[in-house]
């Protein structure tokens, strides 16, 4: 058992003065059978710490129903660190941004009456409460006071970048206290002043997050905290990406100078991020601040972040870049040299079967009937996609659909023909169409590319068409409706494969794999959703950056493999394709 302190000036652990040097390992976007290869190459690069966030929306699925298991095993995952001889931070939120859906918040909940998110709302304060009960029940016994490796857990996230609800925060760190979390408490803010004042708390220690300028950083936060200790609690090496965009990247030079001012300075330091991992499923989040046209910006699914590991686990130039900052200052540590990882290309194969959405709802989904158009969590959904059926008068020539409110990409079908497909950021929410004597079937697919995870619209970004849809002005009702969270494919029933034009089809493949290693597979299309072996490795876009998605070893299985691709529009070819290198832009 060990005693950790801020005191003095210092992070003292057994009283000795201690600079941290950690890394963030996010346990949730890497494989389980991958964690060990991850804190192993962070032990070589001289780090003595990883750090985590804790996803709430994952471990709580549905109200009341907790998960830690398998990827989810959050005491493995410590456990595994303590087994490296390294230090943790644990970071459990409630809420952890971290360009995850919803800032890790659960969906669920944005459908609570009378909720208000992050502020001392009982709705709310009851969510959180119960959620940390069950993640103090993993942390108690790996605290470093009981013998573990946790020597500090952090209290909400960059909490002055929202709000300044001093009773809200109270709240959590008395909750902590009350649950014997008896190690350090910690904020960690931006160091703008305004930031610092709404998200700090007496009596908690503040850390701060930036990429650059760390001795201007650290003397504003001086301003609030003379004493110290100056701790970086997420140092930007890199960056991500959101769709449509550059792929960001980071010169290793220019990163590796900051942190050696930061060191040289006594300050301790987290790599946000050491290895980044994967948004896997519908996991990412999204940049926004309403619905203006271009206002809003969904992550790809690579967290690459162009870290010190690659995602696929690999050095890169930045590792030994850093590594050799680090031994400057800690000479003593056990430095090594990793390799990356086996790749394999296997090539191309060939889809055999296709099985087109619009006829596979009812395999997918239960159907309910709604007078009007829900949202996805009116509905108890948490992501992927959300269908919309109703029936059109006629006839009507050259009408105008029109959508007041996209979240965020809908796709639209007059009896079976594709009309085309507003996105969240069009200025144009408008669509031609024209039904029969008879009237006709609307099909209108939606989906959810990412709840916003920062700012003021985390907790208020519903999925789906929430201000309906209308003729012009006059808004339609009377709609089937089926939710498509895409977690269990089973009950598909394929045909022979066919080209399937502005048709959204599942198209299924099988192939043989001698040995499992990692992979990566282009793009197959337009726009899409890849699973191997039941497992959903995310979406992919044509509209970049880069074009390939991780495949880890895990996800395989020596012999025979099942891979299905949901494409929305186009196939690239009637094949897919794995090489052994990334492309991410």
């Amino acid at each position: 058992m060990s005693t950790v302190a801020i005191s003095e000036g210092a992070i003292r652990i057994d009283g000795r003065p201690t600079q941290i040097i950690s890394g963030t390992i996010h346990y949730f976007r890497v494989r389980p059978e991958q964690w060990r290869d991850r804190i192993e190459k962070a032990r070589m690069m001289g780090l003595n710490a990883i750090e985590t966030y804790v996803c709430h929306n994952l471990h709580e699925p549905r109200r009341g129903e907790f998960d830690f298991s398998g990827g989810l095993d959050l005491g493995r995952f410590l456990d595994e660190v303590a087994a490296a001889g390294m230090y943790a931070i644990v970071r459990p939120g409630p809420y952890i941004c971290a360009e995850w859906e919803n800032g890790g918040l659960p969906p669920w909940a944005l459908a609570v009456p009378d909720i208000e998110f992050r502020c001392a709302n009982p709705a709310f304060l009851e969510i959180c409460d119960r959620y940390l009960d069950q993640v103090f029940m993993y942390l108690r016994p790996r605290l470093a006071t009981a013998g573990g490796p946790v020597i500090a857990v952090q209290i909400e996230n960059e909490y002055g970048s929202y709000g300044n609800d001093k009773e809200y925060l109270a709240h959590l760190r008395d909750h902590y206290l009350r649950n014997g979390i008896d190690v350090p408490l910690f904020t960690s803010d931006g160091p703008e002043p305004w930031m610092l004042q709404g998200g700090t708390l007496p009596g908690v220690f503040q850390t701060l997050n930036f990429g650059s300028r760390s001795a201007e950083a650290f003397a504003s936060g001086r301003r609030f905290r003379p004493e110290g200790p100056d701790f970086c609690m997420e140092f930007w090496n890199g960056w991500f990406d959101h769709w449509g965009e550059e792929h960001h990247t980071r010169p290793a030079a220019d990163a590796a100078a900051e942190l050696d001012a930061m060191l040289k300075a006594g300050a301790s330091v987290n790599f946000f991020v050491f290895c980044g991992g994967t948004n896997f499923g519908f996991t990412a989040g999204a940049n926004g601040n309403g619905d203006r046209p271009g206002d809003y910006a969904p992550t790809v699914t690579s967290y690459d972040y162009d870290g010190p590991l690659s995602e696929a686990g690999d050095p890169t130039e930045k590792f030994f870049a850093f590594q050799e900052v680090i031994r400057k200052y800690c000479p003593e540590r056990a430095f090594g040299t990793p390799v990356a990882g086996r790749k394999a290309a296997y090539g191309r194969v060939g889809l055999l079967e296709s099985a087109p959405l619009l006829g596979q709802l009812d395999r997918l989904a239960e159907k309910h009937f709604h007078r009007t158009m829900p949202t996805m969590e009116e509905c108890g959904q948490n992501y992927g996609f959300i269908h919309y059926r109703t029936r059109l008068s006629g006839p009507l020539q050259q009408e105008k659909l029109y959508f007041p409110v996209v979240r965020d990409r809908v796709t639209a079908y007059v009896d079976g023909r594709w009309i085309g497909s507003v996105w969240r950021n069009d200025s144009d929410r408008h669509l031609t169409f024209s039904t029969p004597e008879g009237g006709a079937t609307l099909d209108l697919l939606v989906e959810n590319t990412g709840r916003i995870n920062y700012g003021p619209l985390v907790g208020r970004d519903c999925k789906g068409l929430p201000g309906g849809v209308g003729i012009f002005w006059q808004l339609q009702s009377g709609f089937d409706v089926w939710n498509l969270e895409l977690d269990d494919l089973s009950r598909l029933e394929y045909e022979p494969f066919r080209e399937t034009e502005n048709l959204p089809a599942f198209h299924r493949a099988f192939f043989e794999v001698d040995e499992a290693h990692d992979t990566f597979l282009e793009f197959p299309g337009v726009k899409g959703v890849v699973w191997i072996n039941g497992f959903n490795l995310g979406r992919y876009w044509d509209i970049g950056p880069g074009n390939t998605l991780y495949v880890p070893a895990p996800v395989l299985r020596k012999g025979r493999n099942e891979i299905v691709v949901l494409e929305l529009h186009k196939l690239k070819e009637s094949a897919v394709r794995f090489v052994a290198e990334p492309d991410l832009g």
